[in-house]
This record gives C-alpha cells, sequence and structure tokens, in this order.
C-alpha cells in the first residue's frame, strides 16, 4: 500500500527561504548588469522603479536607490493581499521584495562592472531568461516578486478573473512612457526582455497548468483514494470493456495541476502496477475545479 510522504516543517521552511534568498540576488544581479547595461524597462514594479530612476537622473540629475521607491509602491498592494491572499505567502514575498531591494543598492560595483554586456540585444535575451528564473525559485517557494504580482493575485483569487492582459496593459503603458521621454529602441528592447522572460517561465513552470488524466485500472476505489488525498481534485469513474483480453475495466477520467502529475502517476502505479495511464494536456476547463490555497 503507497504511504505519502510527510516533510519536516523546518526543511520546508528552509527551503523557501533558500530559494527566496537566492532568487532575489538573481534579481537584483541582473536589475544591476543586464537591465542596467542595456537602459530596459523590466515590466511591473521594477520597471515602474528602474524608470523613476531614469527620470530623476536624466531631468533633474538626482541619483536615486533603488529600494525605497521599489518598497514604497508594494506596500499597498503587500498589505492588501496579506488581509485578503494569504499572510505565510505575503511575508515570504515581502521577504523577497526587501532582499531585491536591499541587493539591488549594495551589490558590490567591482562584481557588476566585470559582467556587463554591451549588446543591448544580448542583454535583453539574457536579462529576460535570469528575470525569469528568479522569478521561478520565488514561485518554488510558495510566494511571488512582489509588484503586480500582488495585484493580479489578488484580483484572481477575488474575482476568480485572470488579470494578466491587464498587468500587459500597464507594462506597455510604461514602455510607451519610456519611448516618449527617451529613446524608442529601448523601449522595443525591453519588449524582448520581457518576451523573453515570458517565455521562459511559460516553458519551465508549468505547476499551474492543468492536465487530463484517463486512468484504465482494475483498483479504482484505491487510486481514487490516492487522487483525492494527493490532490485533493475527484474523478470521474467510467465503466468500460478491455477488447484485447475481454476483462471490465474501470476508467478514471480526473484533472490535475501539472505539476501533481509525475508524484501521482508514481503513486497509482504502487497501487495498480498495471493501470495504463493517458495524459493529455488541457487548455480550457469550466466548472468547479479545486485551487489550492494560499498560505
Amino acid at each position: 500500500m503507497y504511504m505519502a510522504k510527510t516533510q519536516n516543517p523546518a526543511w520546508l521552511t528552509a527551503r523557501r527561504l533558500t530559494l527566496i534568498t537566492v532568487g532575489a540576488a538573481l534579481m537584483a544581479f541582473n536589475i544591476n548588469t543586464f537591465v542596467k547595461a542595456g537602459e530596459l524597462i523590466p515590466g511591473g514594479f521594477t520597471g515602474i522603479t528602474v524608470l523613476i530612476q531614469k527620470i530623476f537622473s536624466h531631468f533633474l540629475n538626482i541619483d536615486i536607490p533603488f529600494s525605497p521607491v521599489f518598497y514604497i509602491l508594494n506596500g499597498i498592494p503587500a498589505i492588501i493581499c496579506f488581509r485578503f491572499v494569504g499572510k505565510k505567502f505575503t511575508l515570504y514575498s515581502i521577504l523577497m521584495v526587501f532582499l531585491c531591494g536591499l541587493m539591488t543598492d549594495f551589490m558590490p560595483n567591482m562584481f557588476i562592472a566585470s559582467i556587463q554586456l554591451h549588446d543591448t540585444l544580448l542583454s535583453a535575451v539574457f536579462g529576460g531568461i535570469l528575470n525569469a528564473v528568479s522569478i521561478i525559485l520565488c514561485l518554488l517557494a510558495g510566494a511571488t516578486s512582489g509588484g503586480t504580482d500582488f495585484i493580479a493575485i489578488y484580483f484572481s483569487e477575488k474575482y476568480r478573473k485572470d488579470t494578466w492582459n491587464y498587468i500587459f496593459a500597464g507594462n506597455c503603458v510604461i514602455l510607451a512612457i519610456t519611448a516618449f521621454l527617451f529613446d524608442l529602441d529601448k523601449a522595443l528592447y525591453s519588449i524582448i526582455f520581457q518576451f523573453a522572460q515570458t517565455m521562459v517561465l511559460n516553458s519551465l513552470y508549468a505547476a499551474y497548468h492543468q492536465k487530463t488524466l484517463l486512468i484504465i485500472t482494475n483498483c479504482p476505489d484505491e487510486v481514487y483514494k490516492i487522487i483525492r488525498e494527493r490532490t485533493h481534485h475527484g474523478a470521474t469513474a467510467i465503466s468500460g470493456k478491455g477488447l484485447f483480453n475481454a476483462q471490465d475495466r474501470t476508467i478514471l477520467y480526473s484533472v490535475v495541476y501539472s505539476g501533481e502529475v509525475s508524484p501521482l502517476i508514481k503513486a497509482i502505479h504502487a497501487i495498480d502496477g498495471d493501470a495504463f495511464i493517458n495524459v493529455i494536456k488541457t487548455e480550457h476547463i469550466n466548472g468547479r475545479f479545486y485551487k489550492k490555497p494560499m498560505d
């Protein structure tokens, strides 16, 4: 019989803190190298902060630090998420924002200068990739990189509506302001930065994509119990007949998150080694679907 593994809470906390610290360091490094070298504008509150820095430097000849502006922009969205989304989730995200701002301002200049690229296109491509990696590390830790992610998650949780298109529209406004005040070329390169980031995120982080499982098994009750215990998702049993050996079989139909598929298949095969499992990519579902709450 398959027994679910339990993890030490202290280990889980240490893992989350490590992922967030590494993610914050990578994001700060990216801002100080690829973003600054290419004079790029990332998306979200990071991009707004960089844009404000450029405006003060270019028009007022005042160099302002990154962290104060970044913290102020994240303040109100963080408070809203703390109250309405999840306390631990928000606190870990705030830690990510705090460390990123601190590291961005105090990262050694000698280390930064040794890695900066002098080609804007390379800065845009590799900067977008590195930014995506840092965001993925935060997501794996059960947190976000802050900024507009707070806003998107709050509205998604409250209204069950995808708000990422609105976030994208906001990023377009930021790039339009950049093009108007400074240089159209830099705004266009910033689009490449954001495109590279989005492509890497979609390719490497598929935990919230859905997959459909069609499971042909002789142990439907035991298999459903595993699905229920491990994923909290339901399943539908369909009676069928195997034509190859003329035996009655049961087909379990269930939709789960992509990140749950591999461990679930191992657990099912531990119960029924002869189970036949077909995994299908799910484009869209409409109806009741369990969504893990933010902690």
